[in-house]
């Protein structure tokens, strides 16, 4: 009788527990290919099963409440994870994404592991969504420009016209030296198929100066020419000190046909010191439904006798040896990705 009625009870409250998580998204991509790279240097070429050559393996929880008046509280948990052998994310769980804030007329709050401003410009304006070798992920990371901030409080303005605005802070929350304090502004303008945006960062890494990094983007679809796309974007990082300057050039096209996309991006890095590389790459994705789709992507970077650049996926990296300038790294990805 006892276990009737609890029976009863669970089968009575289960509607509440239901209503109590509609709120909250359990969402997801899992991405693995079978990679063939050369990293330009004398080990020569590699065959590999990689996680996340198009977009970064994760999985998050996201959601919100309604506080009522048009306000809402906010969250957001994202954690990376390697397909191929099963790991998280070696520098945290939630690492690519932690944030708790409010939503309302007034625009976007958050606090916590956010996207800087430059990031989002730079993921607005790339052709290959961040994912695919020779992406312009390969603008961020040490001594280039911030991609994600810890310990940040961040604003994004109702969009007005078209118009947004960003803003960040991150405390480097340091008790002695330089601050580690970075601060950031954007704007963002949305209007049919256009998209144009800027963004600037300040970091106080050093005593004697401070940081600056630089991103622009732009992008639009023409909707009657079957929905081709032209993207384009300019990132840049001056760390504090001579001859150190850090630029990115990349120019995209892609072209959707049935259930068939194919890009292209031509991309060039320089540095300061007289380093350049120039990359181009190609990638081919099939849909085979809404969430699945199957890709093939190949990229070559051409170094100068100064340069070390590598090329980026969604997930991974091909760099040459640091002895090895002038190294020419390619690489050539068949992969499958489902999202949920």
């Amino acid at each position: 009788m006892q276990v009737k009625r609890l029976a009863a009870a669970v089968v009575a409250l289960t509607p509440l527990f239901a209503a109590a998580q509609t709120n909250v998204t359990l969402y997801g991509v899992v991405d693995a290919a079978i990679e063939s790279g050369d990293a330009g240097n004398p080990d020569g070429r590699h065959t590999n099963v990689q996680s996340g050559n198009q977009s970064g393996s994760r999985f998050g929880f996201r959601g919100s409440e309604d506080l009522g008046n048009g306000l809402k509280a906010i969250f957001n948990l994202e954690a990376g994870v390697a397909v191929d052998t099963g790991a998280q994310d070696s520098s945290g769980l939630f690492q690519r994404r932690a944030v708790v804030g409010l939503e309302g007329a007034f625009g976007t709050l958050t606090l916590g592991r956010e996207y800087s401003p430059i990031a989002v410009v730079a993921g607005a304006s790339d052709e290959f969504g961040q994912g695919f070798y020779g992406t312009n992920l390969s603008a961020f990371g040490s001594g280039k420009v911030t991609r994600r901030l810890a310990n940040s409080v961040n604003y994004k303005s109702a969009s007005f016209n078209g118009f947004d605005l960003l803003a960040t802070y991150s405390a480097g929350e340091k008790t002695t030296g330089p601050s580690g304090d970075l601060k950031g502004i954007g704007a963002e303008y949305k209007m049919g198929g256009l998209y144009l945006g800027a963004a600037y960062h300040t970091l106080k890494r050093v005593s004697s100066g401070n940081d600056k990094e630089y991103g622009a983007g732009a992008a639009y679809t023409f909707a009657d020419v079957g929905g081709l796309e032209i993207k384009a974007n300019y990132l840049s990082a001056d760390p504090d000190g001579a001859n150190n300057k850090f630029k990115q050039y990349n120019l995209g096209a892609g072209y959707p046909f049935g259930p068939s996309k194919v890009y292209v991006n031509l991309q060039q890095n320089k540095l300061e010191n007289g380093a350049k590389g120039n990359a181009w790459a190609l990638a081919y994705s099939y849909s085979m439904s809404k969430r699945t789709n199957l890709y093939a992507s190949y990229a070559n970077m051409n170094n100068n006798g100064l340069a070390t650049f590598g090329l980026n996926s969604g997930s991974n990296n091909l760099t040459p040896a640091a002895t090895s300038l002038g190294g020419d790294p390619s690489v050539f990805t068949v992969g499958m990705r489902h999202s949920f």
